[in-house]
């Protein structure tokens, strides 16, 4: 018979998983297998002699089974900033910058300058790598440069050499890391944050997660309800989309967004020779984009192959100014002219997943693929099924259908997660935060995420361009910060308008966020 005292067992499916849970001083180690990591002491010193001293960073050990606690550990890097205000402290506010792949021991450091000072008075700031990343037991597949670029147009001439890629780097990851692929997952990271939540001695933790962020906030609060306080989530991923369809929607919200940029430039015309209507605005730059399918147009020392184009313009167009500047740019090289002085000509580099920013070699690519392909079990196994899709939606989709649903390394990924993904269907209150042009997690993805949680409120900017917004001085901050700060929600969903030019140029982001990568020599500040 289970002692109440004893972490309780969740039956998901015919997985039991372990929920960590503060448990009573007096109860043992055999009766709680977590009690080990639970009672641990971080050893706080400070992060590095060139950063303030107040910036203190730490390790902790974590299970990498929470069923099996007794076996392998993780070593979770954590770091914090801690209020200087004791009588209005609240508690922690624990950070992600996204990913999956992003490491966040960094983020306190960079949100210190970017938080509003009502809101550092009322926690200490947290900073952590999740499991695999960083500094926190990192995950290496030993990938080259080419295979860690995983953005593949789909060519029937290229698509056999496309799936060898695909199952080289599962197989890759399966030969170095093993078994620990099938617990690098969000629901053993949530573990990880609560874990983190006891050793802190905190009752509960709030919460500020952008981009996969979000979607990590809204398991814990479906994982641990009554341990979630004030939860921020910025940018946010369609629980219901995870993960193919969420990489598939990159393709779906860039094409009104190229929509808007053809009809914002085309009223331009006298300034950047594009087209006078929406539609010759269209056909330059496709017909650009033909040109250098036939022959690489030289862009300042980088040649650019039409596909290049396509994927490398993508985030692009969501600022209407930026892309129509690039575009210019990229129509005069078409013409011929040399490149600048003292430029080699290259192609562009092999770019790793963006959901979240790259660490050192492979291990923000790793740590990619790790969560995506074990988080779910829904990603087709039939290669030809990627080829259908990548077929289909280029012709639905044409500037980066194909990308988005070609094969993935998913398809042959040996370890499936030890557990199935989580449903997220909970009435906890949460704010979400959503620019309407967003690259990375369209509106439509944050609107998903809405519906999924059905006690949060969320703030739309209208008209706001890119990916983060809490801490970039957005309309919604106000709201997000009155959120951390009373911890009342607005009685309804809130709209906001962002500045009148906001659409125009993507003003460089202050947050260390995930990004699309844009075109060497083209702008592109997303």
């Amino acid at each position: 018979m289970r002692n109440s005292r004893i972490a309780l067992f969740l039956a998901v499916g015919t997985v039991t998983t372990l929920v960590p849970a503060l448990t009573p001083a007096t109860a043992s180690a055999a009766e709680n297998p977590l009690r080990p990591y639970l009672q641990q002491k971080p050893d706080w010193h400070r992060c590095a002699t060139a950063m303030p001293a107040a910036f203190q960073c730490a390790t902790i050990k974590v299970p990498l089974d929470y069923s099996s606690p007794g076996g392998k550990k993780l070593d979770l890097a954590i770091s914090r900033m801690k209020t200087s205000t004791k009588k209005e402290r609240r508690g922690v506010l624990l950070l992600n910058p996204g990913g999956p792949g992003g490491p966040g021991v960094d983020l306190p450091q960079y949100l210190a300058g970017e938080l509003p000072k009502a809101v550092k008075a009322k926690y200490d700031l947290i900073g952590f790598d999740p499991r695999g990343i960083g500094q926190s037991s990192p995950l290496g597949c030993g990938l080259t440069s080419e295979e860690r670029n995983w953005e593949r147009p789909y060519k029937a001439e290229t698509f056999t050499k496309d799936v060898k890629w695909a199952r080289t780097v599962a197989e890759k990851c399966d030969a170095k890391q093993g078994d620990k692929l099938r617990h690098i997952t969000t629901r053993n990271t949530a573990r990880d944050m609560d874990v983190i939540r006891v050793v802190l001695g905190e009752k509960k933790i709030s919460y500020l997660g952008y981009s996969y962020g979000t979607y990590l906030g809204a398991v814990y609060t479906q994982m641990f309800p009554k341990r979630s306080d004030r939860f921020v989530l910025d940018s946010a991923v369609d629980p219901a989309r995870v993960w193919r369809g969420m990489i598939q929607v990159w393709a779906e919200g860039t094409e009104p967004a190229f929509t808007r940029w053809t009809e914002w430039t085309a009223a331009r015309h006298a300034t950047y020779k594009l087209g006078k209507t929406p539609q010759a605005v269209r056909k330059t730059f496709y017909d650009l984009v033909a040109q250098a399918d036939r022959e690489p147009i030289d862009l300042d020392g980088t040649l650019l192959t039409g596909d290049d184009i396509r994927y490398g313009s993508r985030g692009m167009f969501f600022s209407v100014r930026d892309a129509a500047e690039s575009v210019a740019k990229l129509k005069k090289a078409a013409t011929g002219a040399p490149p600048s002085a003292g430029r080699e000509l290259r192609t562009p580099a092999p770019l790793p997943p963006s959901f979240g920013r790259t660490v050192p070699s492979d291990n923000g690519d790793a740590g990619f693929w790790s969560v995506v392909c074990a988080d779910t079990r829904t990603w087709p196994r039939d290669p030809e099924q990627y080829r259908k899709d990548a077929i289909r939606d280029k012709a639905k989709y044409p500037l980066y259908g194909d990308f988005a649903s070609h094969i993935k390394p998913c398809a042959f990924w040996k370890k499936k997660g030890s557990e199935p993904a989580t449903t997220i269907d909970n009435k906890a209150g949460a704010l979400i935060l959503q620019n309407e042009w967003d690259s990375q997690t369209p509106l439509t993805s944050g609107q998903g995420l809405r519906r999924a949680m059905k006690g949060s409120k969320m703030v739309t900017v209208s008209g706001g361009v890119g990916h983060g917004i809490y801490g970039t001085k957005s309309c919604a901050d106000k709201t997000a910060t009155a959120y951390l700060t009373t911890g009342k929600l607005p009685s309804k969903d809130v709209t906001c308008q962002a500045p009148p030019a906001a659409d125009e140029r993507s003003d460089p982001n202050p947050l260390p966020l995930p990004t699309p990568r844009g075109i060497p020599g083209m702008v592109s500040r997303f």
